[in-house]
């Protein structure tokens, strides 16, 4: 009686080993009854071929001639808003800034000259029509015989002479004004091309593609960078003018994008108001949602209601795990009114997201199928009443536990 008691401890041991090092799973509910679900078919849609694009993208392009010196990442590199991406030379440009600094600081001392000029004018009108006109003896030859003789006989006029010193003045201020105005211009139109020497990141994103390499001479307009916000993608289609009619901001459509065959869902974003002649059809930008993941360029089909078809046909979802095999074969266990199985081959249509699976053929709306079929399952299994419990599931379909 020990022994067996050691036997079944050594049991109960070994199954705790096994669950905790992971060679015992978790257990899965096996032949649970569920009903079968229809979607809008896809073969009522027409598929529109189109690209992955970033709902933010920019080319980034030289604003002035110049040699790349630094490029600051590579392609798939993340940047903030703000950094700096690629930068120019900027050697001339600095030392054109240093001569419009030194140009404005002397039309600066100029203008503070002309001031105190004026001024002195304003305040003492007198003194500049005293001031001997020379040096030496020609100056004060002027000063004792030329003016005051041009006084004696009424042949100067003082207030004429002094509006005209005045004005003098003034002129000297507005020109002095103007000179350092042209030197503060100067410098701000040397900082712009200074800032234009750099592409700047214009938004979180990354770089996608490089158009050039350091070292590089380059000319305005010439590309350098495709920079984009892959956080945010969308499908970008040309859309026939028969099918974008109907298309309103805010519907929710189906999308396949070509990695796996997978389909999601996209919203409709944007609708071009122009159309193209020559085409026959207007570009529409889907998005996709955020969670998706895909390069930029990779091509993509948007399904469209077909105007010429009956939407109302349907296609047989189920979840993947209700198919099994059979000799290499898809089949699905269905279990009838009198709670008896039956082995179906079906035929396997497009895959959808979240594990779902189309029916081509095999299956009907409403029917129900057993979901996780055990192995040991066969077509006649009889469900036993007793372990059948009956529920109300979606659209008040009863499914059951299998026994």
């Amino acid at each position: 009686m020990k022994r067996i008691d050691q036997s079944a401890a050594r049991v109960k041991l070994m199954a705790l080993l096994l669950a905790m090092s992971g060679f015992v799973s978790a257990e899965v509910v096996q032949n649970q009854v569920i009903p079968v679900t229809s979607s809008q078919s896809l073969y009522s849609m027409i598929p529109i071929g189109g690209k992955v694009a970033a709902r933010k993208s920019v080319m980034l392009s030289a604003q002035l001639p110049g040699r790349i010196v630094s490029i600051y990442g590579q392609e798939g590199d993340f940047f903030e808003k703000g950094s700096i991406l690629l930068a120019l030379d900027e050697s001339e440009l600095r030392a054109r800034r240093r001569e419009a600094e030194s140009q404005w600081h002397s039309a600066n001392a100029a203008l503070s000259n002309a001031m105190v000029q004026r001024n002195q004018v304003l305040a003492s009108p007198g003194s500049s029509l005293d001031t001997p006109g020379g040096m030496g003896v020609p100056g004060l030859f002027d000063q004792m015989f030329t003016k005051p003789m041009s006084g004696m006989f009424g042949k100067r006029d003082y207030d004429v002479e002094r509006g005209a010193r005045v004005y003098s003045s003034s002129t000297q201020v507005t020109q002095a004004a103007q000179a350092l105005q042209q030197a503060n211009a100067a410098i701000e139109q040397i900082d712009t091309r200074l800032r234009d020497s750099r592409s700047i990141a214009p938004f979180d994103g990354v770089i996608v593609e490089k158009h050039a390499e350091e070292g590089d001479t380059v000319q305005p307009g010439q590309p350098l960078l495709s920079f984009e916000d892959v956080s945010q993608l969308q499908i970008t289609a040309d859309i026939p003018v028969k099918l974008a009619h109907v298309l309103r901001e805010g519907d929710e459509l189906l999308a396949k994008i070509d990695v796996g065959d997978m389909l999601t869902g996209v919203v409709v974003d944007n609708i071009f108001p122009k159309a193209d002649p020559a085409q026959h059809t207007v570009t529409v930008e889907f998005n996709l949602p955020e969670t998706l993941q895909s390069a930029t360029g990779t091509y993509a089909e948007v399904y469209l209601p077909d105007p010429d078809v009956n939407t109302d046909a349907t296609v047989i979802v189920v979840p993947e795990s209700v198919i099994t095999t059979r000799g290499g074969l898809p089949v699905i266990f269905v279990v009838d009114e009198t709670r008896t199985t039956e082995l179906r081959l079906v035929r396997l249509g497009r895959k959808l997201d979240n594990g779902r699976q189309v029916v081509d053929y095999g299956l009907m709306q409403n029917d129900l199928v057993v979901d996780h079929p055990a192995s040991w399952l066969l077509s006649g299994s009889q469900l036993g009443a007793s372990s059948y419990s009956l529920k109300a599931v979606d659209d008040g379909v009863e499914a059951g536990q299998a026994k």
